[in-house]
């Protein structure tokens, strides 16, 4: 499918105050009418579309280039509208929406026929949130109607983060972005599927394991993520290889300095993606240095990881060596987002 003209819509210094922009409205009034919209959300840029309507949702797996069994997120602008998209709501997914909504927190809970089959991927269950970003959520109201929104990015690709990652990929291929300024988180939300007698997060994400473990206490399990090809995964994330740069990307446990200046002397153009404070060590070996924030702020390498992924594509260079992180709080999302995009599966 392909676009004339992708719109370009910037909401980038609206607050919330009355009244609505004209570009959310116009915005809205796309989504209502079938068509499918970039917009911004406190985890990254997303691509809505009606979750009711087969037809719309195909255009989002058409943009992007998706796999049909990889299904896709709900997002709700308010609490209440998530009753018509299940048939009931576990106790345990209510107590994390209390503790959580708005926020950075999908819940896999049953679903109901309401729901696009496109959606779910066949599935039983569908993933819901309310995102805690005004321009989303705003969007989503005036829409009218619950909107699918994955990645805003071409399957496979580090997501978006800036409005400008989501035109580099996808312009000609979606209605329009709504350009709302950075994202703030940087990863997707947390998966927690609330469909059994525990809750088991499927994707690491903004809210963490510690977190959610605070609210349900011994309650939650951690489940490993999925690696049987013969089974449609129950979330985004599990199944594909995700978030990957053009370039190889190796992940430097322990001591690279040996196997960068191998690649360098086999005549290799090398790019490093590394904290600030490791910035000495590899300037001098790396062609391109990356700097990722400081080692003391897992937060702010979160919110810097894509952009970091896509510069160094950018750069051109022929492999990318990123560092590691504890896997701790927000450290298990960023790990998790590296290993799938140095995954060759």
């Amino acid at each position: 499918m392909s676009y004339k003209q992708t719109n370009l819509w910037n909401v980038d210094n609206w607050k919330g105050e009355q009244p609505l922009p004209p570009e959310v409205k116009e915005a809205g009034l796309c989504i209502k009418n079938g068509e499918t919209v970039a917009f911004p959300t406190e985890t990254v840029y997303g691509l809505g579309a009606n979750a009711l309507s087969d037809a719309a949702v195909d255009k989002i797996y058409q943009a992007k280039g998706r796999p049909g069994d990889n299904p896709l997120i709900v997002h709700i602008g308010k609490k209440e509208q998530w009753n018509d998209l299940c048939s009931s709501i576990p106790s345990m997914a209510e107590t994390l929406a209390e503790a959580f909504w708005p926020g950075p927190l999908t819940l896999v809970v049953p679903r109901s026929s309401t729901v696009s089959d496109k959606v779910t991927a066949g599935l039983s269950t569908v993933g819901v949130r309310m995102p805690d970003h005004i321009v989303a959520r705003a969007l989503i109201n005036t829409a009218g109607v619950p909107v699918a929104a994955p990645s805003a990015n071409r399957s496979g690709r580090p997501s978006p983060t800036k409005a400008e990652h989501v035109h580099y990929d996808l312009n000609g291929r979606i209605a329009g972005i709504l350009q709302g300024g950075e994202a703030g988180y940087g990863l997707e939300s947390t998966v927690v599927d609330c469909t059994g007698g525990q809750a088991v997060i499927l994707r690491p994400g903004g809210v963490t394991l510690e977190q959610i473990t605070e609210v349900l206490g011994d309650d939650l399990v951690f489940q490993k993520e999925h690696s049987e090809k013969r089974e449609a995964p129950k979330a985004p994330g599990m199944k594909y290889r995700h978030y990957a740069p053009s370039s190889p990307l190796v992940l430097m446990e322990g001591d690279m300095h040996g196997r960068l200046i191998e690649e360098k002397k086999q005549g290799s153009k090398v790019g490093v993606m590394a904290v600030e404070e490791n910035k000495p060590a590899y300037q001098h070996e790396a062609d391109v240095f990356i700097s990722l924030g400081s080692r003391h702020d897992l937060r702010e390498i979160a919110s810097r990881l894509y952009d970091s992924l896509r510069t160094a594509d950018q750069s051109q260079v022929d492999m990318i060596f990123c560092e590691t992180f504890p896997e701790t709080e927000i450290g298990a999302a960023i790990m998790n987002r590296l290993r799938k995009a140095a995954s060759s599966s």
